[in-house]
């Protein structure tokens, strides 16, 4: 068995398996995987200052952004006002509480808890052991599940949609959250995985001296999908981060599978039922996504009616497709071509998240236009579904492994980690 000091420059890629030995990383420069091109590390300047400074100021920004008012529609002589805490409240009145839910959780709950722990483990703040791993283990598996700037895009297209209804204002609190969106993205950024796991506590030793190049199932060796430790294949438990986990992740493919049909049976009502009702002097008219789409397009708002339906229409489709498709791949019926279907893996990852456009703009225009008689925009069935279908690819996406389409590589690589400034 290899001592702990030994194991400090060794590392397993997440992504392919591939047994990589890790040279110095120059200050600002990331060390990427020489098969997949995954970034395995990054040494970033003042590793403590930068993201606690980032995250404080994201707070910040978020709690003035909650404060003061967000945005003002005037109608023909009608005023709306509305805030960031208003658009819940507004959903819940209507009988939509689920959204109400979700769009705490993933806009302001999750960015600002992952902020709050970021300062927490960057700086050692004494707290019991037990709470420090446990917000270090869920701190980067939050992260895909905040959608702070998702909603920000969603705000902008809703404005296109308003414009052709009346005068938008910008209030106290749009820039701040602007801000916040920025800052937060840019604290994640500089926090680099291998090198807070270290900090909170030591690499365990290695199970025997590692071949470089090789893939470490083929070595009896496997990645702690947590804290990146190297451990021997057969022993579940991680003495470091206590995650218990398996060399491969059990029943992926069927677990991805169940989750991309269950996803696929809603998405169909989810298109067919209505989405938003909008109600005009008293006469409701629902609609659906593709409807949305084609009123759009009818009065002119070409670049808003393309994203409106590459993020609900396209993305959706072709994200369920290509999960299908990997797990075709990695059954071991398709063709060996792991670096095309590591680059779907990376696209399907990195779009899942804004589907979630389309539910985000519902939610600022059912909370915004209140025009008493003359207009009132209501969330519909369809929301809750399209919601839905969204979150079921995003876990689908996540119980696939990816180093399953890297299995059957057998060849060997000699190529030394690829070193990048950032």
């Amino acid at each position: 068995m290899c001592s702990a000091a030994e194991s400090q420059p060794w590392m397993l890629c997440p992504q392919c398996d591939l047994m990589v030995k890790l040279p110095d990383v120059p200050q600002g420069s990331r060390a990427s995987c020489p098969r997949c091109h995954t970034v395995l590390t990054a040494n970033w300047p003042e590793p403590r200052k930068r993201p606690t400074g980032y995250a404080l100021a994201a707070l910040f920004m978020l709690l003035l952004a909650n404060l003061f008012p967000f945005i003002t529609m005037k109608v023909a002589g009608f005023s709306s006002q509305i805030s960031l805490l208003q658009i819940p409240q507004v959903m819940v009145s209507e009988d939509y509480s689920s959204l109400a839910t979700l769009f705490l959780v993933f806009v302001q709950a999750i960015p600002a808890l992952c902020m709050l722990t970021i300062i927490l483990l960057v700086n050692r703040i004494p707290m019991p052991p037990s709470l420090r791993l446990g917000l270090a283990r869920i701190l980067f598996q939050l992260r895909s599940w905040g959608m702070a700037e998702i909603f920000m895009a969603g705000v902008l297209v809703s404005f296109v949609k308003l414009m052709a209804y009346g005068d938008i204002g910008l209030e106290t609190s749009f820039w701040p959250w602007c801000l916040f969106c920025l800052l937060q993205l840019r604290a994640f950024q500089c926090v680099d995985r291998r090198w807070l796991w270290n900090q909170l506590a030591p690499m365990p030793p290695l199970p025997h001296a590692p071949e470089k190049g090789v893939s470490g199932l083929e070595q009896g060796m496997r990645s702690c999908p947590c804290c990146t430790a190297i451990l021997a294949a057969d022993h579940p438990d991680c003495p470091r981060c206590g995650v218990v986990a398996a060399a491969r992740r059990r029943h992926s493919l069927q677990w991805t599978l169940a989750l991309l049909f269950t996803s696929l049976m809603i998405y169909i009502p989810a298109n067919l039922l209505p989405i938003m009702v909008t109600e005009t002097l008293g006469t409701p008219y629902p609609s659906n996504i593709m409807a949305g789409v084609i009123l759009l397009w009818s009065d002119g708002s070409y670049p808003v009616a393309l994203v409106i339906f590459i993020a609900s229409i396209m993305v959706p489709s072709l994200k369920m497709l290509a999960i299908g498709w990997l797990c075709w791949n990695a059954s071991g019926r398709g063709q060996r071509d792991s670096e095309r279907m590591h680059l779907i893996y990376e696209v399907v990852e990195f779009v899942g998240r804004w589907s979630m456009i389309d539910v985000f703009v519902i939610a600022v225009l059912s909370a915004l236009v209140r025009m008493g008689q003359l207009m009132n925009v209501y969330p519909a069935t369809g929301a809750l579904l399209f919601a839905l279908v969204v979150i079921l690819t995003m876990i689908a996406a996540m119980t696939f492994d990816p180093r399953l389409t890297w299995d059957r590589v057998r060849e060997h690589t000699t190529k030394e980690p690829r070193l990048d400034g950032k």
